[in-house]
């Protein structure tokens, strides 16, 4: 087993139940981006394409975030199933967007303080590093639980735990 995985979410709770967690609030922040971006007037821009127009940002965005919504769906059923190999896009998925999360931050925060707006970019640079934490600390969980299947699944028949030991 890898040296550094967490044994418990949140000190009190199992790994299954902290994974299953982060991919119900995938979900449901997915599902409250798309609301908001069709219903609030905000302006999206990305940092490479500046010239596409704000409809098309809007669908690569609304894209995006129905993707996740299909990758957090299947890595619950991976979970509830103990099936490892149905959490690795998802895993993947969150260790990417750790640092795609980490540049919008200090992207916005510097835009921000260049446009003279230091409250906001201050605003944006706190609440955007304390979930940025809150994030990477979920995608351990549900790494640690993910790599604890795939051990799992490794072991051979008598080594594994009596109780998860599948009768033929």
């Amino acid at each position: 087993m890898a040296k550094y995985l967490l044994e418990t979410c949140c000190c009190c709770g199992s790994l299954r139940t902290g994974t299953i967690t982060a991919g119900i609030c995938a979900i449901l922040l997915s599902i409250i981006g798309i609301i908001v971006i069709f219903c609030a007037p905000v302006d999206i821009r990305t940092i490479v394409f500046d010239w596409l127009p704000k409809w098309i940002v809007q669908i690569i965005v609304v894209l995006n975030l129905c993707m996740t919504i299909i990758l957090s769906i299947v890595m619950i059923m991976g979970v509830l199933r103990r099936n490892w190999y149905l959490m690795i896009p998802w895993v993947i998925l969150g260790g990417m967007l750790i640092f795609g999360i980490l540049v919008s931050i200090l992207w916005n925060a510097i835009n921000f303080y260049i446009e003279g707006f230091p409250l906001n970019a201050t605003l944006w640079l706190v609440c955007g590093l304390i979930s940025f934490v809150l994030y990477c600390y979920m995608w351990y969980v549900s790494f640690s639980y993910f790599a604890n299947l795939r051990e799992e699944h490794n072991k051979g028949a008598y080594s594994r735990d009596p109780f998860r030991r599948q009768r033929i």
